[in-house]
């Protein structure tokens, strides 16, 4: 039967494996062609083959970029998950666009993140989302393994994120006005991500506290204002549906509040601590006060697993606890 198989096919071309895959053999080259012998689609394949160019392959990066895009799980995605794996997506495209995804082994996955040693932070988020596109592509037939699934992190360099340090916070406060201050108080009393801040409408309000829906988590919340922040919503002036508004009218983009928020902290020094560090400055101060646990900061904060809050306000609730025992001692 493999032989009769093999006469029918044109030269170079041999069936290999249980299923028969039809695979093109001269040379170094070593390529199924993955049209039906006979049709036009083989011939062309074949033909191009012959030239000594790949034929046009249905599982390299970019198809399967391409058809995970069009996908109800990339549908699904928030907007800023979207803006990060878009940096994830350039990455592969300008590195392994063209590479065949089921050649692809879990050392070529690992030369990637070692070619980002430089930035560990980076580097893992990188395989991190080479991971998420390769399980998508074992569900939807482009490869049988996710072979980047749970590929060892590189370790961060440097200084970790750490919340601002109250005399940043206060200082920051003595210099920034407008749309600034009003940003940088709804940042620090509400403890929410820039981008859930900066979509914050003045319908979210209701007079005791303010309700949204995170983009990240889609879990919604409801914050009760402090009395700095309701000072500050009382002393701004509307300009438009939202509550961080351009004179104009229009929302803050994150690019725009970057650079109003940046220009302060070169001005009082506090470059090391950038605007997601307000959120763990919230967590931190919530967990040092008496009596406060994870499920506060949790409350506020939107976070569902206890691992997070160890990471946003471990320190300072370590701190406080260690405190009360000591205190309890006397």
């Amino acid at each position: 039967m493999g032989r009769e198989v093999k006469k029918s096919l044109p030269p170079y071309c041999y069936p290999k494996g249980a299923k028969g895959y039809v695979y093109f053999v001269r040379g170094g080259v070593c390529q199924r062609i993955k049209a039906a012998p006979g049709s036009a689609d083989f011939a062309a394949e074949y033909a191009l083959l012959l030239k000594g160019k790949a034929a046009p392959s249905r599982t390299t990066f970019r198809a399967l970029i391409e058809a995970y895009r069009k996908s109800p799980e990339w549908a699904k995605l928030s907007a800023n998950t979207r803006k990060s794996y878009a940096r994830g997506i350039d990455y592969i495209l300008a590195h392994a666009a063209n590479v065949d995804v089921r050649t692809f082994r879990r050392r070529h996955a690992i030369e990637m993140r070692n070619a980002l040693a430089d930035t560990p932070t980076t580097a893992n988020r990188r395989i991190s989302f080479l991971s998420t596109l390769l399980q998508w592509g074992v569900d939807a037939d482009f490869c049988a393994t996710n072979v980047a699934a749970k590929i060892k992190g590189l370790d961060a360099t440097g200084r970790k994120r750490g919340p601002w340090p109250q005399d940043m916070v206060d200082a920051f406060r003595a210099r920034a006005t407008g749309r600034t201050a009003l940003l940088f108080d709804l940042l620090t009393e509400t403890g929410q991500r820039i981008n859930d801040v900066l979509s914050m409408r003045w319908s979210d309000l209701d007079g005791d506290g303010i309700s949204i829906t995170q983009a990240k988590t889609k879990h919604t919340v409801y914050i009760p204002l402090t009395s700095r922040l309701r000072a500050s919503l009382a002393q701004a002036t509307r300009k438009g549906l939202f509550i961080v508004a351009q004179d104009n009218g229009l929302r803050v983009s994150y690019n725009l509040a970057w650079k109003d928020v940046m220009a302060i902290r070169r001005e009082i020094g506090a470059e090391a601590y950038d605007i997601h560090a307000l959120r763990h400055y919230a967590a931190s101060q919530i967990a040092a006060l008496p009596g406060m646990t994870a499920d506060h900061v949790r409350a506020i904060t939107g976070h569902s697993g206890a691992s997070m809050v160890r990471l946003y306000s471990g320190k300072a609730m370590q701190k406080a606890r260690a405190k009360e025992a000591q205190e309890g001692r006397k």
